[in-house]
Protein backbone atom coordinates (compact mmCIF):
# COMPACT_ATOMS: atom_id res chain seq x y z
CA UNK A 1 0.00 0.00 0.00
CA UNK A 2 1.46 3.36 -1.12
CA UNK A 3 2.04 5.98 1.42
CA UNK A 4 0.43 9.34 0.60
CA UNK A 5 2.26 12.47 1.58
CA UNK A 6 0.30 15.68 1.92
CA UNK A 7 2.20 18.96 1.27
CA UNK A 8 1.19 22.34 2.50
CA UNK A 9 -0.72 24.48 0.00
CA UNK A 10 2.00 27.16 0.02
CA UNK A 11 4.72 24.70 -1.09
CA UNK A 12 2.49 23.29 -3.82
CA UNK A 13 2.05 26.79 -5.17
CA UNK A 14 5.81 27.31 -5.38
CA UNK A 15 6.41 24.04 -7.20
CA UNK A 16 3.57 24.79 -9.65
CA UNK A 17 5.11 28.22 -10.42
CA UNK A 18 8.57 26.77 -11.05
CA UNK A 19 7.24 24.04 -13.29
CA UNK A 20 5.25 26.48 -15.41
CA UNK A 21 7.98 29.11 -15.72
CA UNK A 22 10.82 26.70 -16.61
CA UNK A 23 14.03 28.71 -17.32
CA UNK A 24 12.45 32.16 -17.53
CA UNK A 25 14.75 34.71 -15.93
CA UNK A 26 13.76 37.20 -13.35
CA UNK A 27 14.45 40.93 -13.08
CA UNK A 28 17.92 40.37 -11.70
CA UNK A 29 19.11 38.12 -14.56
CA UNK A 30 21.10 39.07 -17.70
CA UNK A 31 21.13 38.52 -21.49
CA UNK A 32 23.78 38.72 -24.21
CA UNK A 33 23.79 41.30 -27.01
CA UNK A 34 26.00 40.31 -29.97
CA UNK A 35 26.90 42.76 -32.75
CA UNK A 36 28.44 41.67 -36.04
CA UNK A 37 29.44 43.65 -39.13
CA UNK A 38 28.79 42.62 -42.73
CA UNK A 39 29.17 43.95 -46.26
CA UNK A 40 32.14 45.12 -48.32
CA UNK A 41 32.92 48.09 -46.10
CA UNK A 42 34.17 48.49 -42.58
CA UNK A 43 33.29 50.51 -39.51
CA UNK A 44 32.66 50.32 -35.79
CA UNK A 45 29.64 49.99 -33.48
CA UNK A 46 29.32 51.43 -29.98
CA UNK A 47 26.56 51.23 -27.40
CA UNK A 48 24.87 53.30 -24.74
CA UNK A 49 25.13 52.22 -21.98
CA UNK A 50 28.74 51.14 -22.60
CA UNK A 51 29.54 47.54 -23.37
CA UNK A 52 29.64 47.23 -27.16
CA UNK A 53 32.64 48.74 -28.94
CA UNK A 54 34.10 46.87 -31.90
CA UNK A 55 34.76 46.85 -35.61
CA UNK A 56 33.89 43.22 -36.36
CA UNK A 57 32.06 41.02 -33.81
CA UNK A 58 31.65 41.58 -30.10
CA UNK A 59 29.34 40.51 -27.28
CA UNK A 60 28.30 42.18 -24.04
CA UNK A 61 26.00 41.19 -21.18
CA UNK A 62 23.20 43.50 -19.97
CA UNK A 63 20.41 43.16 -17.36
CA UNK A 64 17.06 41.81 -18.42
CA UNK A 65 14.79 44.42 -20.08
CA UNK A 66 17.71 46.82 -20.66
CA UNK A 67 17.34 49.28 -23.51
CA UNK A 68 20.60 49.41 -25.49
CA UNK A 69 21.14 52.10 -28.14
CA UNK A 70 23.64 51.13 -30.88
CA UNK A 71 25.47 53.65 -33.07
CA UNK A 72 27.30 52.63 -36.27
CA UNK A 73 30.26 54.71 -37.45
CA UNK A 74 31.54 53.84 -40.95
CA UNK A 75 35.25 54.17 -41.70
CA UNK A 76 36.42 57.00 -43.94
CA UNK A 77 34.93 56.61 -47.38
CA UNK A 78 32.59 53.80 -46.31
CA UNK A 79 28.79 54.02 -46.18
CA UNK A 80 26.57 52.55 -43.46
CA UNK A 81 23.80 50.78 -45.35
CA UNK A 82 21.62 49.76 -42.40
CA UNK A 83 20.84 47.38 -39.52
CA UNK A 84 19.41 43.89 -39.62
CA UNK A 85 18.33 41.55 -36.83
CA UNK A 86 17.10 42.32 -33.33
CA UNK A 87 14.16 44.26 -34.68
CA UNK A 88 16.49 46.96 -36.03
CA UNK A 89 16.36 48.53 -39.48
CA UNK A 90 17.26 51.75 -41.24
CA UNK A 91 20.46 53.76 -40.97
CA UNK A 92 19.85 55.72 -37.77
CA UNK A 93 20.68 54.49 -34.29
CA UNK A 94 19.18 51.18 -33.22
CA UNK A 95 17.55 50.61 -29.78
CA UNK A 96 17.23 47.02 -28.56
CA UNK A 97 15.16 45.99 -25.53
CA UNK A 98 16.70 42.82 -24.13
CA UNK A 99 14.18 40.14 -23.23
CA UNK A 100 16.53 37.40 -24.40
CA UNK A 101 19.83 36.94 -26.21
CA UNK A 102 19.88 39.12 -29.36
CA UNK A 103 22.17 39.41 -32.42
CA UNK A 104 22.25 42.61 -34.49
CA UNK A 105 24.18 43.08 -37.75
CA UNK A 106 25.60 46.41 -38.95
CA UNK A 107 25.98 46.49 -42.74
CA UNK A 108 28.74 48.66 -44.26
CA UNK A 109 29.10 49.30 -47.99
CA UNK A 110 31.73 50.76 -50.32
CA UNK A 111 31.66 53.33 -53.11
CA UNK A 112 34.03 55.68 -54.87
CA UNK A 113 34.29 57.50 -51.54
CA UNK A 114 35.97 54.36 -50.19
CA UNK A 115 38.97 55.16 -52.39
CA UNK A 116 41.09 57.18 -49.98
CA UNK A 117 44.43 56.99 -51.80
CA UNK A 118 44.86 57.52 -55.56
CA UNK A 119 48.41 56.89 -56.74
CA UNK A 120 49.49 57.40 -60.34
CA UNK A 121 52.76 56.77 -62.12
CA UNK A 122 53.75 57.07 -65.79
CA UNK A 123 56.90 55.39 -67.07
CA UNK A 124 58.51 56.38 -70.36
CA UNK A 125 57.95 55.80 -74.06
CA UNK A 126 56.24 52.49 -74.80
CA UNK A 127 53.26 51.77 -77.04
CA UNK A 128 50.44 49.37 -76.22
CA UNK A 129 51.41 46.91 -78.98
CA UNK A 130 55.09 46.97 -78.03
CA UNK A 131 54.29 46.03 -74.41
CA UNK A 132 50.84 44.44 -74.22
CA UNK A 133 50.19 43.34 -77.80
CA UNK A 134 50.89 39.72 -76.81
CA UNK A 135 48.53 39.60 -73.81
CA UNK A 136 46.11 37.13 -75.37
CA UNK A 137 48.90 34.64 -75.92
CA UNK A 138 49.88 35.03 -72.26
CA UNK A 139 46.31 34.32 -71.15
CA UNK A 140 46.21 31.09 -73.14
CA UNK A 141 49.53 29.92 -71.71
CA UNK A 142 48.77 30.85 -68.10
CA UNK A 143 45.12 29.94 -67.57
CA UNK A 144 43.55 33.39 -67.61
CA UNK A 145 40.06 33.72 -69.12
CA UNK A 146 40.05 34.64 -72.78
CA UNK A 147 38.25 37.78 -73.91
CA UNK A 148 38.35 40.42 -76.60
CA UNK A 149 41.43 42.64 -76.67
CA UNK A 150 42.76 44.62 -79.62
CA UNK A 151 46.37 43.46 -79.42
CA UNK A 152 48.78 42.44 -82.14
CA UNK A 153 46.84 40.55 -84.85
CA UNK A 154 49.15 37.53 -84.77
CA UNK A 155 47.97 36.83 -81.20
CA UNK A 156 44.32 37.72 -81.73
CA UNK A 157 43.40 36.06 -85.01
CA UNK A 158 46.38 33.87 -85.76
CA UNK A 159 47.03 35.95 -88.85
CA UNK A 160 50.26 37.34 -90.17
CA UNK A 161 52.12 39.90 -88.07
CA UNK A 162 51.41 43.47 -89.21
CA UNK A 163 54.09 45.25 -91.19
CA UNK A 164 54.97 48.71 -92.47
CA UNK A 165 57.22 49.82 -95.32
CA UNK A 166 60.91 49.54 -94.55
CA UNK A 167 63.77 51.65 -95.89
CA UNK A 168 64.59 51.38 -99.58
CA UNK A 169 67.61 49.02 -99.70
CA UNK A 170 68.89 50.80 -102.81
CA UNK A 171 69.33 53.97 -100.72
CA UNK A 172 71.24 52.78 -97.66
CA UNK A 173 72.97 54.87 -95.03
CA UNK A 174 75.28 56.79 -95.32
CA UNK A 175 74.58 57.28 -99.01
CA UNK A 176 71.11 58.50 -98.01
CA UNK A 177 70.63 60.54 -94.86
CA UNK A 178 66.91 59.67 -94.75
CA UNK A 179 64.99 56.44 -94.80
CA UNK A 180 62.99 56.38 -98.02
CA UNK A 181 59.93 54.14 -97.45
CA UNK A 182 59.71 51.16 -99.76
CA UNK A 183 56.41 49.20 -99.64
CA UNK A 184 58.17 46.35 -101.44
CA UNK A 185 60.53 46.00 -98.44
CA UNK A 186 58.17 45.59 -95.46
CA UNK A 187 59.27 45.22 -91.84
CA UNK A 188 56.96 43.01 -89.80
CA UNK A 189 56.19 43.05 -86.09
CA UNK A 190 58.67 40.79 -84.24
CA UNK A 191 59.61 39.67 -80.73
CA UNK A 192 62.52 41.59 -79.22
CA UNK A 193 65.37 39.36 -78.05
CA UNK A 194 67.11 42.22 -76.25
CA UNK A 195 65.73 44.02 -73.21
CA UNK A 196 67.56 47.19 -74.33
CA UNK A 197 66.91 49.13 -77.53
CA UNK A 198 67.97 52.39 -79.16
CA UNK A 199 65.46 55.20 -78.91
CA UNK A 200 62.97 55.88 -81.70
CA UNK A 201 61.64 59.43 -81.52
CA UNK A 202 58.08 60.24 -80.45
CA UNK A 203 58.34 63.98 -81.14
CA UNK A 204 55.78 66.09 -83.01
CA UNK A 205 57.08 65.57 -86.55
CA UNK A 206 57.88 61.90 -86.10
CA UNK A 207 54.50 61.10 -84.51
CA UNK A 208 52.66 62.71 -87.38
CA UNK A 209 54.78 60.87 -89.93
CA UNK A 210 54.15 57.63 -88.02
CA UNK A 211 50.44 58.25 -88.49
CA UNK A 212 50.83 58.56 -92.27
CA UNK A 213 54.10 59.47 -93.99
CA UNK A 214 52.15 60.59 -97.07
CA UNK A 215 49.77 62.85 -95.12
CA UNK A 216 51.26 63.79 -91.70
CA UNK A 217 48.87 66.68 -91.07
CA UNK A 218 45.77 64.61 -91.84
CA UNK A 219 44.66 67.09 -94.46
CA UNK A 220 43.55 64.34 -96.87
CA UNK A 221 42.76 61.15 -94.99
CA UNK A 222 41.21 62.69 -91.87
CA UNK A 223 39.16 65.11 -93.96
CA UNK A 224 37.66 62.12 -95.79
CA UNK A 225 37.04 60.22 -92.57
CA UNK A 226 39.80 57.65 -93.19
CA UNK A 227 41.86 56.42 -90.22
CA UNK A 228 45.59 56.83 -90.04
CA UNK A 229 47.64 54.51 -92.20
CA UNK A 230 50.04 53.90 -89.25
CA UNK A 231 52.80 53.34 -91.78
CA UNK A 232 55.67 55.67 -90.84
CA UNK A 233 57.22 54.05 -87.76
CA UNK A 234 60.20 52.46 -89.50
CA UNK A 235 60.87 55.59 -91.54
CA UNK A 236 61.03 57.89 -88.51
CA UNK A 237 63.15 55.45 -86.49
CA UNK A 238 65.52 55.10 -89.44
CA UNK A 239 65.70 58.87 -89.97
CA UNK A 240 66.56 59.50 -86.33
CA UNK A 241 69.24 56.81 -86.30
CA UNK A 242 70.86 58.29 -89.40
CA UNK A 243 70.78 61.89 -88.22
CA UNK A 244 72.07 61.36 -84.66
CA UNK A 245 75.77 62.11 -84.31
CA UNK A 246 77.30 59.58 -84.11
CA UNK A 247 74.56 57.53 -85.81
CA UNK A 248 72.78 54.65 -84.11
CA UNK A 249 73.40 51.06 -85.18
CA UNK A 250 69.82 50.62 -86.42
CA UNK A 251 69.87 52.98 -89.37
CA UNK A 252 67.01 51.05 -91.00
CA UNK A 253 64.57 51.69 -88.13
CA UNK A 254 63.47 48.09 -87.61
CA UNK A 255 63.53 48.56 -83.80
CA UNK A 256 60.21 50.41 -84.06
CA UNK A 257 58.44 47.13 -84.88
CA UNK A 258 59.62 45.08 -81.89
CA UNK A 259 57.44 43.91 -79.00
CA UNK A 260 57.86 42.17 -75.64
CA UNK A 261 55.75 39.34 -74.25
CA UNK A 262 54.73 37.77 -70.96
CA UNK A 263 58.05 36.01 -70.54
CA UNK A 264 59.91 39.30 -70.80
CA UNK A 265 57.52 41.43 -68.73
CA UNK A 266 55.98 38.75 -66.53
CA UNK A 267 55.21 41.15 -63.65
CA UNK A 268 53.25 43.60 -65.82
CA UNK A 269 51.50 40.81 -67.72
CA UNK A 270 50.33 39.22 -64.47
CA UNK A 271 48.96 42.51 -63.14
CA UNK A 272 47.28 43.47 -66.43
CA UNK A 273 45.67 40.02 -66.59
CA UNK A 274 44.56 39.86 -62.95
CA UNK A 275 43.36 43.43 -62.52
CA UNK A 276 42.11 45.85 -65.20
CA UNK A 277 43.68 47.24 -68.34
CA UNK A 278 42.48 48.95 -71.52
CA UNK A 279 43.05 48.56 -75.24
CA UNK A 280 41.82 52.11 -75.88
CA UNK A 281 44.03 54.11 -73.52
CA UNK A 282 45.90 56.87 -75.35
CA UNK A 283 48.63 59.39 -74.72
CA UNK A 284 47.11 62.89 -74.60
CA UNK A 285 49.03 64.43 -77.52
CA UNK A 286 50.96 63.31 -80.61
CA UNK A 287 54.34 64.41 -79.35
CA UNK A 288 57.09 63.71 -76.87
CA UNK A 289 57.46 63.47 -73.08
CA UNK A 290 57.16 67.05 -71.72
CA UNK A 291 53.81 68.03 -73.29
CA UNK A 292 52.30 64.64 -72.40
CA UNK A 293 53.44 64.95 -68.79
CA UNK A 294 52.02 68.47 -68.66
CA UNK A 295 48.66 67.01 -69.70
CA UNK A 296 49.09 64.33 -67.02
CA UNK A 297 49.16 66.84 -64.15
CA UNK A 298 47.62 69.95 -65.70
CA UNK A 299 45.26 68.79 -68.45
CA UNK A 300 47.08 70.88 -71.08
CA UNK A 301 50.48 71.80 -72.47
CA UNK A 302 49.25 75.35 -73.20
CA UNK A 303 50.06 74.82 -76.87
CA UNK A 304 53.61 73.51 -76.36
CA UNK A 305 54.69 70.49 -78.39
CA UNK A 306 58.36 70.71 -77.39
CA UNK A 307 60.05 71.16 -74.00
CA UNK A 308 59.93 74.72 -72.72
CA UNK A 309 62.89 76.74 -73.94
CA UNK A 310 63.57 74.72 -77.09
CA UNK A 311 62.11 77.36 -79.41
CA UNK A 312 62.14 80.73 -77.62
CA UNK A 313 60.57 83.16 -77.26
CA UNK A 314 57.35 81.30 -78.08
CA UNK A 315 57.85 78.74 -75.32
CA UNK A 316 60.07 80.51 -72.81
CA UNK A 317 57.52 80.83 -69.98
CA UNK A 318 56.24 78.12 -67.62
CA UNK A 319 52.59 77.20 -67.96
CA UNK A 320 50.40 79.47 -65.86
CA UNK A 321 47.26 77.32 -65.80
CA UNK A 322 46.61 75.32 -62.60
CA UNK A 323 47.76 71.79 -61.89
CA UNK A 324 45.86 69.08 -60.03
CA UNK A 325 48.08 69.71 -56.98
CA UNK A 326 46.99 73.33 -56.84
CA UNK A 327 43.34 72.26 -56.68
CA UNK A 328 44.07 69.58 -54.09
CA UNK A 329 45.89 72.07 -51.88
CA UNK A 330 43.03 74.56 -52.08
CA UNK A 331 40.52 71.84 -51.15
CA UNK A 332 42.54 70.57 -48.19
CA UNK A 333 43.27 67.22 -49.83
CA UNK A 334 46.67 65.76 -48.91
CA UNK A 335 49.13 65.12 -51.76
CA UNK A 336 52.78 64.41 -52.48
CA UNK A 337 55.06 64.13 -55.48
CA UNK A 338 57.60 61.32 -55.05
CA UNK A 339 60.90 61.57 -56.94
CA UNK A 340 63.70 59.04 -57.16
CA UNK A 341 66.59 60.49 -55.10
CA UNK A 342 69.40 59.12 -57.25
CA UNK A 343 70.58 61.72 -59.72
CA UNK A 344 73.26 59.82 -61.63
CA UNK A 345 74.15 56.23 -62.50
CA UNK A 346 77.15 56.58 -60.15
CA UNK A 347 74.71 56.53 -57.25
CA UNK A 348 74.92 60.16 -56.12
CA UNK A 349 71.83 61.27 -54.23
CA UNK A 350 69.61 64.32 -54.07
CA UNK A 351 70.39 66.07 -50.80
CA UNK A 352 67.93 68.96 -51.20
CA UNK A 353 64.33 69.60 -52.17
CA UNK A 354 65.65 71.73 -55.03
CA UNK A 355 67.37 68.66 -56.44
CA UNK A 356 64.14 66.65 -56.32
CA UNK A 357 62.26 69.56 -57.84
CA UNK A 358 64.69 69.64 -60.77
CA UNK A 359 63.66 66.07 -61.62
CA UNK A 360 59.91 66.72 -61.37
CA UNK A 361 57.68 67.99 -64.17
CA UNK A 362 55.88 70.29 -61.75
CA UNK A 363 58.66 72.75 -62.62
CA UNK A 364 57.03 73.23 -66.05
CA UNK A 365 54.20 75.12 -64.36
CA UNK A 366 54.35 78.43 -62.51
CA UNK A 367 52.78 76.60 -59.56
CA UNK A 368 56.02 74.65 -59.31
CA UNK A 369 57.72 77.56 -57.58
CA UNK A 370 54.87 77.68 -55.07
CA UNK A 371 55.43 74.00 -54.32
CA UNK A 372 59.16 74.55 -53.93
CA UNK A 373 58.84 77.59 -51.69
CA UNK A 374 55.67 76.92 -49.69
CA UNK A 375 55.14 73.14 -49.71
CA UNK A 376 58.60 71.55 -49.87
CA UNK A 377 57.36 68.79 -47.55
CA UNK A 378 55.17 67.58 -50.43
CA UNK A 379 58.15 66.93 -52.70
CA UNK A 380 59.88 63.83 -51.34
CA UNK A 381 61.84 60.77 -52.42
CA UNK A 382 60.50 57.44 -53.64
CA UNK A 383 62.17 55.89 -50.59
CA UNK A 384 59.63 57.84 -48.57
CA UNK A 385 56.86 56.43 -50.76
CA UNK A 386 57.76 52.89 -49.73
CA UNK A 387 57.90 53.98 -46.10
CA UNK A 388 54.51 55.71 -46.38
CA UNK A 389 52.98 52.66 -48.06
CA UNK A 390 54.34 50.33 -45.39
CA UNK A 391 53.29 52.58 -42.49
CA UNK A 392 49.83 53.52 -43.76
CA UNK A 393 50.77 57.20 -44.11
CA UNK A 394 50.15 57.69 -47.83
CA UNK A 395 48.54 60.99 -48.84
CA UNK A 396 45.16 61.06 -50.52
CA UNK A 397 46.78 61.70 -53.91
CA UNK A 398 50.31 60.67 -54.85
CA UNK A 399 52.26 61.05 -58.07
CA UNK A 400 55.44 59.04 -58.62
CA UNK A 401 57.86 60.55 -61.12
CA UNK A 402 59.94 58.20 -63.33
CA UNK A 403 63.47 57.28 -62.22
CA UNK A 404 64.98 58.69 -65.39
CA UNK A 405 68.40 59.57 -64.02
CA UNK A 406 69.03 55.94 -63.07
CA UNK A 407 67.89 54.33 -66.31
CA UNK A 408 64.92 52.71 -64.53
CA UNK A 409 62.17 54.60 -66.38
CA UNK A 410 61.95 52.07 -69.26
CA UNK A 411 62.92 54.80 -71.73
CA UNK A 412 64.93 53.42 -74.65
CA UNK A 413 68.61 54.34 -74.79
CA UNK A 414 69.19 57.92 -75.91
CA UNK A 415 72.77 57.15 -76.96
CA UNK A 416 74.95 54.16 -77.66
CA UNK A 417 77.42 53.20 -74.92
CA UNK A 418 81.15 53.61 -75.11
CA UNK A 419 83.04 50.36 -75.84
CA UNK A 420 83.66 49.69 -72.13
CA UNK A 421 80.25 50.74 -70.80
CA UNK A 422 77.15 48.51 -70.52
CA UNK A 423 74.07 49.35 -72.61
CA UNK A 424 71.16 51.27 -71.16
CA UNK A 425 68.28 50.74 -70.34
CA UNK A 426 66.72 47.36 -69.58
CA UNK A 427 62.93 47.20 -69.57
CA UNK A 428 63.20 44.36 -67.08
CA UNK A 429 65.22 46.47 -64.65
CA UNK A 430 62.63 49.23 -64.95
CA UNK A 431 59.75 46.84 -64.37
CA UNK A 432 61.54 45.33 -61.36
CA UNK A 433 61.88 48.82 -59.89
CA UNK A 434 58.19 49.56 -60.44
CA UNK A 435 57.31 46.27 -58.74
CA UNK A 436 58.89 47.49 -55.48
CA UNK A 437 56.49 50.46 -55.47
CA UNK A 438 53.33 48.58 -56.39
CA UNK A 439 54.12 45.69 -54.05
CA UNK A 440 54.64 48.13 -51.17
CA UNK A 441 51.02 49.23 -51.60
CA UNK A 442 49.63 45.73 -52.16
CA UNK A 443 51.23 44.42 -48.95
CA UNK A 444 50.70 47.54 -46.84
CA UNK A 445 47.88 48.67 -44.56
CA UNK A 446 46.50 51.13 -47.14
CA UNK A 447 45.75 48.43 -49.72
CA UNK A 448 42.14 48.28 -48.54
CA UNK A 449 41.35 51.79 -49.80
CA UNK A 450 43.93 52.54 -52.51
CA UNK A 451 44.18 52.56 -56.29
CA UNK A 452 47.51 52.51 -58.11
CA UNK A 453 47.14 53.63 -61.74
CA UNK A 454 50.19 52.64 -63.74
CA UNK A 455 50.75 53.86 -67.28
CA UNK A 456 53.24 55.50 -69.66
CA UNK A 457 53.57 59.09 -70.82
CA UNK A 458 53.61 58.38 -74.56
CA UNK A 459 54.44 55.52 -76.98
CA UNK A 460 58.02 56.49 -77.77
CA UNK A 461 57.83 55.96 -81.53
CA UNK A 462 57.15 52.22 -81.20
CA UNK A 463 54.61 50.65 -83.52
CA UNK A 464 50.93 50.47 -82.69
CA UNK A 465 48.28 49.39 -85.17
CA UNK A 466 45.39 51.47 -83.72
CA UNK A 467 45.17 55.11 -84.87
CA UNK A 468 44.68 57.97 -82.38
CA UNK A 469 41.09 59.07 -81.81
CA UNK A 470 39.30 62.44 -81.88
CA UNK A 471 39.17 64.32 -78.59
CA UNK A 472 38.64 67.90 -77.40
CA UNK A 473 41.11 70.73 -77.22
CA UNK A 474 41.85 71.53 -73.59
CA UNK A 475 41.86 75.31 -74.03
CA UNK A 476 41.51 76.12 -77.73
CA UNK A 477 45.20 76.94 -78.10
CA UNK A 478 47.01 75.89 -81.29
CA UNK A 479 50.66 74.74 -81.29
CA UNK A 480 52.73 77.78 -80.29
CA UNK A 481 56.33 76.58 -80.60
CA UNK A 482 56.64 74.87 -83.98
CA UNK A 483 59.80 75.46 -86.02
CA UNK A 484 59.71 76.53 -89.62
CA UNK A 485 59.32 73.41 -91.74
CA UNK A 486 57.67 71.37 -88.99
CA UNK A 487 54.59 69.30 -89.78
CA UNK A 488 51.60 71.67 -89.83
CA UNK A 489 53.68 74.72 -90.83
CA UNK A 490 53.56 73.66 -94.48
CA UNK A 491 50.15 72.01 -94.73
CA UNK A 492 47.43 72.21 -92.10
CA UNK A 493 44.85 69.59 -91.22
CA UNK A 494 42.90 67.95 -88.41
CA UNK A 495 46.11 66.71 -86.75
CA UNK A 496 47.49 70.24 -86.45
CA UNK A 497 45.93 71.17 -83.14
CA UNK A 498 45.07 69.26 -79.96
CA UNK A 499 41.78 67.64 -81.01
CA UNK A 500 43.33 64.21 -81.64
CA UNK A 501 44.95 62.02 -78.97
CA UNK A 502 48.39 60.50 -79.17
CA UNK A 503 48.90 56.79 -79.80
CA UNK A 504 47.90 53.97 -77.45
CA UNK A 505 49.94 53.28 -74.33
CA UNK A 506 49.89 50.50 -71.69
CA UNK A 507 47.97 51.03 -68.46
CA UNK A 508 46.88 48.97 -65.46
CA UNK A 509 44.48 49.84 -62.61
CA UNK A 510 45.59 48.03 -59.44
CA UNK A 511 43.18 48.18 -56.50
CA UNK A 512 41.05 45.98 -54.25
CA UNK A 513 38.09 47.53 -56.09
CA UNK A 514 39.38 46.74 -59.60
CA UNK A 515 37.29 44.45 -61.75
CA UNK A 516 39.00 41.07 -62.23
CA UNK A 517 40.50 40.17 -65.62
CA UNK A 518 38.93 43.29 -67.12
CA UNK A 519 39.74 44.93 -70.45
CA UNK A 520 38.17 48.31 -71.15
CA UNK A 521 37.41 49.29 -74.73
CA UNK A 522 36.30 52.82 -73.83
CA UNK A 523 38.54 55.52 -75.41
CA UNK A 524 40.35 57.65 -72.85
CA UNK A 525 43.70 59.33 -72.36
CA UNK A 526 45.90 60.01 -69.34
CA UNK A 527 43.83 63.03 -68.33
CA UNK A 528 41.14 60.54 -67.26
CA UNK A 529 43.31 60.09 -64.15
CA UNK A 530 42.69 63.76 -63.40
CA UNK A 531 38.96 63.17 -63.94
CA UNK A 532 39.02 60.32 -61.41
CA UNK A 533 40.76 62.48 -58.81
CA UNK A 534 38.36 65.36 -59.46
CA UNK A 535 35.31 63.11 -59.20
CA UNK A 536 36.48 61.45 -56.00
CA UNK A 537 37.36 64.68 -54.20
CA UNK A 538 34.68 66.96 -55.72
CA UNK A 539 37.10 69.20 -57.63
CA UNK A 540 36.39 71.23 -60.74
CA UNK A 541 37.93 70.15 -64.07
CA UNK A 542 41.25 71.76 -64.93
CA UNK A 543 40.51 72.03 -68.66
CA UNK A 544 37.98 70.94 -71.25
CA UNK A 545 40.14 67.86 -71.94
CA UNK A 546 39.93 66.25 -68.52
CA UNK A 547 36.29 67.33 -68.24
CA UNK A 548 35.51 65.30 -71.39
CA UNK A 549 37.10 62.06 -70.15
CA UNK A 550 35.02 59.03 -69.13
CA UNK A 551 34.51 58.29 -65.44
CA UNK A 552 37.09 55.65 -64.52
CA UNK A 553 35.20 54.79 -61.34
CA UNK A 554 32.30 53.47 -63.44
CA UNK A 555 34.48 51.68 -66.00
CA UNK A 556 37.26 49.97 -64.05
CA UNK A 557 35.96 49.52 -60.50
CA UNK A 558 33.54 47.23 -58.68
CA UNK A 559 32.63 48.72 -55.31
CA UNK A 560 29.85 46.18 -54.71
CA UNK A 561 31.88 42.98 -54.34
CA UNK A 562 35.45 44.34 -53.82
CA UNK A 563 37.08 41.70 -56.07
CA UNK A 564 40.61 41.97 -54.66
CA UNK A 565 40.00 42.47 -50.94
CA UNK A 566 42.91 40.05 -50.57
CA UNK A 567 45.48 40.97 -53.22
CA UNK A 568 47.05 38.33 -55.47
CA UNK A 569 50.73 37.43 -55.20
CA UNK A 570 52.49 38.64 -58.35
CA UNK A 571 55.65 36.93 -59.60
CA UNK A 572 59.04 38.52 -59.24
CA UNK A 573 60.02 40.37 -62.38
CA UNK A 574 62.40 38.44 -64.63
CA UNK A 575 65.77 40.21 -64.94
CA UNK A 576 67.80 37.64 -66.88
CA UNK A 577 67.13 38.91 -70.39
CA UNK A 578 69.96 39.92 -72.70
CA UNK A 579 70.77 43.59 -73.09
CA UNK A 580 72.48 44.80 -76.25
CA UNK A 581 72.03 47.57 -78.81
CA UNK A 582 74.40 46.70 -81.64
CA UNK A 583 72.14 44.32 -83.57
CA UNK A 584 68.50 43.41 -84.02
CA UNK A 585 66.27 41.54 -83.65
Amino acid sequence: MKKVIFLPVSLLSVLFFVGCQGLQKGPGDTFQLTVTSAGTGSGSVSSSPLGISCGSTCTATFPNNSQITLTATPDTGVTFSGWSGGGCSGTNTCTVTLAGDVTVTANFGTSLLSLNHIIFMAQENRSFDSYFGALRGYWAANGFPDQAIDGLPQFNSGGAPPSVPGCDPTQPFPASSVCVPDPANPVASYHFQTMCVENPSPSWNESHVDWNYNDPSGSFSQASGAPGAMNGFVKTAGDDARQIVPPFFDTNGIRAMGYYDGGDLNYYYFLASSFATSDRWFAPVMSRTPPNREYLIGGTSAGYVYPEGVNPPADSAPISSPTIFQELQAAGITWKIYVHPQTNPDGSQCATTQCLYNQSYIQNFTYGQTVLNQFPQNLVSTDQFITDAQNGTLPQVAQIEPASQTGLDEHPADSDPTPTAPPCCSVQAGAAYVSTLINAVMTGPSWKDSAFIFTFDEPGGFYDHVPPVPTVSPDGKPPVDLFSGDVCTIATGPLCDFTVTGFRIPMIVISPFTKKNFVSHLPADNTAILKLIETRFSLNPLTARDAAQPDMSLEFFDFTTVPWKTPPSPPGQNTSGQCYLDHLP
